[in-house]
């Protein structure tokens, strides 16, 4: 099962309306088939989306989605860099439970 990690830098000033931008569309993203967490937050100046996906083929259709064209097309002009996008596998370590996200 997929995680992703996608970190936005934003501008100066610019980060409310990054988090704007994705209280609007999560709901939709919640809706997706294969969507077991997409969760949003925050520091002082990025927006870290972690989620987790049934499968890949969940992921490629949320990742080709009417809802994530929407946030990019809409965060475009707030983003300070590039969106960094890591796709990751959990990896067993120390205590089972508290190694991996509860829904993988």
């Amino acid at each position: 099962m997929p995680v992703v990690v996608a970190t936005v830098k934003t501008k100066p000033g610019r980060r409310a309306d990054v988090l704007a931008v994705f209280r609007r569309h999560t709901p939709a993203v919640h809706a997706e088939p294969g969507c077991l967490l997409y969760a949003v937050h925050s520091g002082e100046d990025r927006v870290t989306v972690i989620e987790n996906w049934a499968d890949q083929a969940s992921l490629d259709a949320h990742s080709a989605g009417p809802a994530l064209e929407a946030i990019g097309a809409e965060i475009a002009e707030a983003l300070a860099a590039p969106v960094d996008v890591a796709v990751l596998q959990p990896v067993p370590a120390g205590e089972p439970g508290k190694d991996r996200l509860p829904q993988t």
